[in-house]
């Protein structure tokens, strides 16, 4: 089931996406089980946000052996090395990637997401992990690369408003596309020049050791997110350019990227 968040003229609303185009709106939240509200939308006739306002954004860094060479900062880490994005980072499918001002050195960094379920996450061994997973959709964890190597920690680097785009929707059921979330084709093309190509049967990390080990230090509530890593060739993006990050079974989540004197307000881009 493909899950969207969406304005319509009578507001947002969270809704399924079915294979006619169709969005058919839902009541309250999508955890759970599902009321439909009888409306139903075309989806040319809507606009789809991030399908989720997480709470918190928990990313993963250095977690594909051939980013971590690529990044020449040292030997992959022995255990998941854990950071956080704002909420007020996350857009949506085709809102703008904002450079802040005087930036030269913004790069693109596609990544599969998690998002958690009704149960939430804590303590959780990783066997239990998928009984707490909503679904999946697709991330880009944009970075400042200057102020990441300027600070020595990545809060500035990566919290930035506009910086974390998610979308276009969040799919419940890979596995009743045929597809393992253990081992996805993972892309980000910029202007169609491909830069990222991976699978997420690289990860050093995978889904249910990283829950699993986010759950032990913080509580993950419904609707949170979290990033699992992203594989080699980043680059630097600039205004007028245009971003698609794609994974196989979660479609494709492209973003425009503007200076930062043309951004729209935060609460407007989710």
């Amino acid at each position: 089931m493909r899950i969207v968040r969406f304005a319509s003229p009578s507001g947002m609303s969270f809704g399924v996406l079915d294979g006619d185009g169709q969005v058919a709106q839902i009541e309250g939240h999508p955890f759970g089980t599902i009321s439909f509200t009888g409306q139903r939308f075309a989806q040319a006739d809507v606009r789809l946000l991030s399908p989720i306002l997480p709470s918190k954004v928990v990313c993963v860094g250095k977690n594909y052996a051939d980013h971590v060479k690529e990044m020449n900062t040292g030997d992959a880490p022995e255990r998941p090395l854990l950071f956080l994005k704002p909420s007020t980072s996350v857009i949506g499918p085709g809102d703008a990637i904002r450079i802040p001002a005087g930036s030269t050195n913004v790069h693109h960094e596609v990544e599969l997401a998690v998002v958690i379920g009704a149960r939430g996450a804590r303590n959780l061994t990783p066997e239990q992990v998928p009984g707490s997973v909503f679904g999946y959709t697709i991330g880009n964890d944009v970075t400042e690369r200057d102020m990441q190597k300027a600070d020595g920690q990545w809060t500035r680097a990566k919290g930035f408003d506009s910086f974390c785009p998610l979308g276009p929707w969040i799919e419940t059921d890979l596995r009743g596309l045929g597809k393992d979330p253990a081992d996805l084709e993972i892309t980000c093309t910029v202007d169609g020049e491909r830069r990222q190509a991976g699978r997420t049967s690289q990860l050093l990390f995978d889904v249910p050791t990283l829950v699993s080990y986010i759950s032990q230090v913080m509580t993950l509530l419904p609707g949170d997110v979290v990033l699992t890593g992203t594989p080699a060739g980043v680059g630097p993006i600039r205004p007028g350019q245009r971003v698609e990050c794609a994974i196989e079974g979660l479609g494709s989540l492209t973003n425009g990227v503007s200076g930062a004197d043309t951004a729209s307000t935060a609460g407007g881009a989710r």
